[in-house]
């Protein structure tokens, strides 16, 4: 059988590898338009940070790594331009210039996402640059490097906008962020996002919320990002608006498109076509809680929708129960996390959502070195379900929201919850987790 798996990164990288482990006879070929294969790409911000970091520090593989020790036939600078669902092959250009054609048995489409550019003037110009693949992380260290950057705009206030603009305030440079969005975290519970604005601004960063973007302009050795009543001049502008699937390929072969234009697929990773699998940013995922379909790009699941496909592609049967948005993202002194839906969310599917949100310690009374802990906490009124959580603190964030997460997954309610046996010593947390502080006052309102 030929395996046939179109894109390098985590989902594509892992089935390939999961599948020759499963079968080492199977004849395996990964074509990746770029040069990279198998990167940390949630690192770059960090690497950026660091001058003295080389930003392919970040590749946790290289593609002959693949070739020698696995078997795997890995073509980097290939670029897939079509699919042939009837005839079962796949059309390209490499980087020569030279045409292929590639037949397949199975075939997994593992394209990711792209950045979100605005089709607006100015979005070309040199030092307007966006961060997704580790190329777009060379060429922002690249061009800090040979220019004298003291000032950043960064267009976007999302994951990617916050962990950069820590990333180039760590390096001295000057960072203001605006977007036409009048709310600076329109997904996160007000209380909570007022601590995080706070804290992005006590680092000297500038928000700029609510002014629509009209162009950006070369002006002399500044760029300036026009929006309607407001210019904001740079040495470099970062556009961090968001992402978008990758799933023009698979629309042009016909392929169904879910939520968000990303490729439809069952819970086995299937297509519409029972021989083509997606993984990864570009495909759509099934939400825990909603149980309904759900775009939500995040790096477990392209790595476990990866082997999941190569599983099934070996003949055993695998189906993976869906996503919780769980995320958790660094700023400045802040951990901030969320997983499960949002009370607007929660209202959209259905639910009588109740909410509620505390503020306690992050450690034992008395003990040395606690800070504030915000936890938001979300239940259904009828079902008495657990529904989501978001937290903010300078510690004991990252690892807290997995608990939500895991009760997310077991569909338990705010009862069992707040009945769990969570592990307690002065250091780490007061004797009654502010998990489940927050359950208990939930209690009341449900």
């Amino acid at each position: 059988m030929v395996f046939l798996v179109i894109g390098g990164d985590a989902a594509g990288m892992s089935a390939a590898s999961k599948a020759k482990r499963n079968d080492p006879d199977l004849d395996i070929t990964v074509l990746e338009k770029t040069l990279d294969v198998s990167y940390s790409a949630c690192g770059m911000p960090y690497n950026i940070a660091d001058s003295s970091r080389e930003i392919d520090d970040l590749v946790v593989r290289q593609a002959n790594v693949f070739r020698e020790k696995q078997g795997i036939h890995v073509l980097t600078g290939h670029c897939v331009e079509s699919i042939n669902p009837s005839n079962k092959t796949v059309a390209g250009i490499s980087s020569q210039g030279k045409k292929f054609l590639f037949s397949y048995d199975k075939l997994l489409i593992a394209t990711g996402g792209s950045p979100i550019i605005p089709d607006l003037p100015g979005f070309d110009l040199p030092g307007v640059l966006a961060l997704k693949s580790l190329d777009d992380g060379r060429k922002i260290k690249a061009y800090i490097k040979s220019n004298p950057v003291k000032k950043v705009v960064i267009i976007g206030m999302g994951y990617i906008g916050l962990e950069m603009c820590e990333a180039l305030r760590a390096r001295s440079i000057k960072v203001d962020m605006v977007k036409p969005g009048s709310v600076f975290l329109p997904w996160m519970e007000e209380e909570l996002s007022d601590v995080v604005k706070k804290e992005v601004e006590t680092h000297e960063v500038t928000l700029y919320p609510g002014h629509k973007l009209q162009k950006i302009d070369a002006k002399g050795r500044w760029l300036q990002v026009i929006c309607s009543d407001l210019i904001l001049e740079a040495d470099m502008v970062l556009v961090a608006i968001g992402i978008k699937p990758n799933s023009e390929l698979a629309s042009s072969a016909g392929l169904d498109l879910g939520l968000s234009h990303a490729i439809a697929v069952d819970r086995n990773l299937k297509t519409s076509d029972e021989n083509i699998y997606a993984a990864g940013d570009c495909a759509d995922a099934y939400h825990v809680v909603s149980e309904k379909k759900t775009w939500i790009p995040l790096a477990l699941r392209a790595n476990r929708a990866g082997w999941a496909v190569a599983d099934n592609i070996c003949g055993k049967a695998v189906e993976l129960s869906g996503v919780a948005g769980t995320a958790v993202f660094k700023v400045f002194d802040l951990e901030v996390a969320r997983t499960g839906l949002t009370m607007k969310e929660a209202e959209h599917f259905g639910f009588e959502p109740a909410k509620v949100t505390i503020k306690t310690r992050s450690r034992a009374h008395a003990h040395p070195g606690a800070s504030v802990i915000h936890v938001h906490m979300i239940g259904d009124k009828k079902s008495r379900r657990l529904l989501g959580a978001q937290m903010v603190g300078k510690e004991g964030v990252a690892h807290r929201i997995n608990s939500i997460a895991v009760a997310l997954h077991g569909r338990m309610t705010v009862d069992e919850y707040y009945q769990t046996d969570l592990a307690y010593a002065p250091p780490f947390g007061p004797v009654w987790d502010p998990t489940l502080t927050a359950a208990n006052q939930l209690l009341k309102k449900i």
